[in-house]
């Protein structure tokens, strides 16, 4: 690949991965909306449907397959993030200067309070556990959409994101939603936070294909 296409593939990665993080700031906005929980949870999934459907980019989509790719793919979830980083930068500024700012800041103010007040090693399990669950609906739609079996697929969807939010894990760009719809709440713990929960999502995004690429080996 020559320097011209490779430097356009890398813009091409970070453009691609900008509308995944307005759509989970949509995602925190409808959820922050509604009284019910569980509600609420089911209507942020639609950030992550839309995100597959469109095939976005999206962190915790691409990392679970760094065990199956060539070092080089490390790139691409790099730029991924960076990428969902600036989509909810914009999206959580945005929603932020709207009239329901307030609201929605004091809301995502108390969500990342409660995350940032956690320990390092609360924050990473935590995160590990989302990382399992997104793999799950990430290669749980890809199977079902090659099945052709769009309700499998919807469901492969809607149900781990329902279950990381009402189990409370973190996830890390739908975090950075809350963080900047908050106003950037308590900007020094940000980057202990980010930091433990994106190494934990991509360790949780892993897991599942370690173990069965293990399995393989061992049956031999």
């Amino acid at each position: 690949m020559s320097k011209h296409n490779s430097k356009n593939q890398f813009i091409s990665n970070i453009i691609n991965a900008v509308p995944s993080g307005i759509l989970l700031c949509i995602g925190c906005a409808v959820s922050m909306s509604v009284e019910s929980k569980a509600l609420g949870a089911f209507l942020f999934s639609l950030g992550l449907f839309l995100i597959i459907r469109f095939k976005l980019g999206l962190y915790t989509g691409k990392a679970g397959y760094i065990s199956t790719n060539p070092p080089s793919y490390l790139i691409e979830v790099g730029l991924t993030i960076i990428g969902n980083i600036i989509g909810t930068a914009l999206g959580g500024t945005l929603l932020y200067f709207t009239r329901f700012g307030v609201s929605f800041s004091e809301k995502a103010s108390a969500v990342m309070a409660s995350k940032m007040s956690d320990s390092p090693v609360s924050m990473f399990i935590l995160a590990v556990f989302c990382g399992i669950l997104m793999y799950s609906a990430v290669e749980g739609s890809k199977r079902a959409s090659q099945n052709r079996d769009f309700i499998s697929g919807l469901f492969a969807v809607v149900m781990p994101v329902m279950v990381f939010i009402l189990c409370g894990f973190n996830h890390c760009v739908a975090d950075m939603s809350y963080f900047f719809i908050s106003g950037c709440h308590n900007p020094e713990s940000a980057p202990l936070y980010f930091t433990a929960v994106i190494l934990g999502n991509a360790l949780g995004c892993n897991l599942i294909p370690l173990f069965a690429r293990l399995s393989k080996y061992t049956s031999h």
